[in-house]
């Protein structure tokens, strides 16, 4: 009687979950084909670039920037060189853009950067930004990044988000991967907000920020995810983030291991701090406005990871599998519960990856999945045996 109830709790949240994610795949598929319209007015852009020791890579994404189609008077690039002991500085005045150093030891990562720069664009009279764009220093955005941004905020857009995937490469397991990953978290569930008008979160690279809102509210958030964090603070201040799948950011995938470790260590473990901080204000801001939106950011919030959940169905089904060989519980049903909650969750995967019309590979790597889960539960023991919380802006270490 136990074991059933304990089964029948399990397979209802995870369900729950699984079915969630299905119903985003079903929309973003509605929606997939919807783009914004033209815009009239040039906007002038800062593109903002926040790096730390990016010597190795900085040069490639400076390169990528000078090149974006839009009006050059209009678009100013500055780079804030955020306690560099290397040569970043340097290299991007070598390309004539504007260099903005920082050095402060006790307040360090990209939040306390960020801040830094807003607090200057939004203040200083010698600033006449409409809107701020950040990108990250060791990514690649397609060229037409600005005028996308400018017609959102024609259509009156105050925060817009870019479509933020990977620079996948071949043979590299991990890349190949991650951009599954990346195309069902940055792609479908946004894509799918966009079609209820519900807002689609930041994601850290190729956002776009209007002066007005971050004078409105102060960038505030200094976390290892300091983009959710903050993007969680707007929607309590009912500020709108808006998908603009159109404009694409590339960021770049370690090939080593252990390079891959550190990264992927950091996104798991950044996002408990901001559900035990924010959790209680969500839930209570949802009921008070009764505002499904809201409800909405505290469901993706707590939803796990898809691969995590097929981990868990699958470990599940077997143990249901083995009670029943073993005569403890009398019926295959569970097993076939488990096995529903898994097709469910491919469901979702499959639709997902069909609406984002990814290339024939991003199926094959389809046959990683295994592996990256082992990959997973193997970083999961790292971070509860090993690893001690930071709130540093921790560099990855880049492949020659």
């Amino acid at each position: 009687m136990i074991l059933t109830i304990v089964q029948v709790f399990l397979i209802s949240i995870t369900a729950f979950f699984m079915f969630y994610l299905a119903i985003l795949s079903i929309l973003a598929f509605v929606e997939r084909n919807g783009y914004c319209s033209n815009s009239k007015e040039k906007r002038k852009f800062a593109i903002v670039v926040p790096a730390y020791n990016e010597e190795d890579c900085i040069k490639k994404t400076l390169q990528n920037l000078v090149e974006i189609d839009y009006p050059k008077e209009k678009a100013d690039i500055m780079v804030i060189a955020d306690n560099c002991t290397d040569s970043t500085a340097d290299i991007a005045r070598d390309f004539g853009v504007a260099v903005m150093e920082r050095n402060n030891i006790n307040k360090r990562g990209k939040g306390y950067a960020l801040r830094w720069c807003f607090d200057q664009l939004t203040t200083e009279e010698k600033y006449d930004y409409d809107a701020v764009v950040v990108v990250d220093a060791d990514s690649i955005v397609t060229t037409n990044l600005l005028h996308v941004m400018n017609k959102y905020i024609e259509r009156g857009g105050e925060v817009i988000q870019g479509y933020l995937t990977v620079d996948s490469k071949p043979n590299v397991w991990t890349s190949e991967i991650i951009k599954i990953g990346f195309t069902l978290y940055n792609y479908v569930r946004p894509l799918a907000r966009r079609a209820l008008g519900y807002p689609a979160g930041l994601r850290g690279n190729g956002m776009c920020f209007s002066i007005d809102v971050l004078k409105k509210v102060p960038w505030d958030a200094y976390s290892l995810t300091e983009d959710l964090e903050y993007g969680i603070r707007l929607l309590l201040e009912d500020v709108n983030v808006v998908f603009a799948p159109e404009a694409i950011g590339y960021n770049v995938v370690p090939e080593n291991s252990s390079s891959a470790e550190s990264q992927r260590e950091r996104w798991e473990m950044g996002r408990y701090p901001v559900l035990k901080k924010y959790f209680p204000k969500l839930l209570a801001a949802a009921f008070k406005k009764r505002s499904f939106k809201i409800l909405d950011t505290l469901i993706d919030l707590v939803t796990p990871p898809l691969v995590n959940m097929l981990i868990f169905s699958f470990g599940m089904a077997i143990l249901s599998l083995g009670l029943w060989a073993l005569e403890i519980h009398s019926s295959l049903i569970f097993v076939w519960l488990w096995l529903t909650v898994m097709g469910i969750g491919c469901f979702h995967a499959l639709l997902g990856l069909y609406s984002a019309n990814v290339s024939w590979s991003t199926y094959k790597s389809l046959i990683f999945v295994p592996k990256y889960a082992l990959w997973k539960v193997y970083i999961y023991i790292k971070i509860l045996l090993f690893k001690g919380r930071t709130t540093e802006w921790v560099r990855t270490s880049r492949d020659d």
